[in-house]
């Protein structure tokens, strides 16, 4: 089964609270584990578009 098929065939279907776990954790560098949580998903993914580039056109 490929990842597409599965996000289709399971939609969320409550969006998670921001400061909700999402099931995995962090060591920070006290070496605490800090469970990962949704707003550190979104903060991290605006941060990644920010380093992106559009992708280029192809000369025709």
């Amino acid at each position: 089964m490929s990842l597409q098929t599965h996000r289709e065939s399971a939609p969320r279907s409550t969006p998670r609270q921001p400061q909700q776990p999402v099931g995995g954790s962090i060591i920070d560098a006290q070496g605490r584990e800090v469970p990962i949580t949704e707003d550190m998903i979104q903060r991290a993914c605006q941060e990644l578009d920010k380093t992106c580039e559009p992708p280029r056109r192809q000369a025709e």
